[in-house]
């Protein structure tokens, strides 16, 4: 299951990638985060997944 980001719903709040540095990113110039390890099986993932404010992030 990959993981995604609904881009409609981040706010750029960036605790995904504090959470988990190795499976996500911002994007530069923009007020969003980035899947950069979709497949990612990192245990951190699925802090991010449930660490999200908005719940902008899951897995497909």
């Amino acid at each position: 299951m990959a993981i995604v980001i609904d881009h409609e719903e981040c706010i750029g709040c960036e605790t995904c990638v504090e959470l988990c540095p190795e499976v996500f990113a911002m994007i530069d110039g923009e007020e969003k985060a980035m899947v950069t390890a979709p497949d990612s099986t990192a245990d951190c993932a699925q802090d991010a997944i449930d660490g999200c404010p908005v719940e902008a992030i899951d897995r497909e």
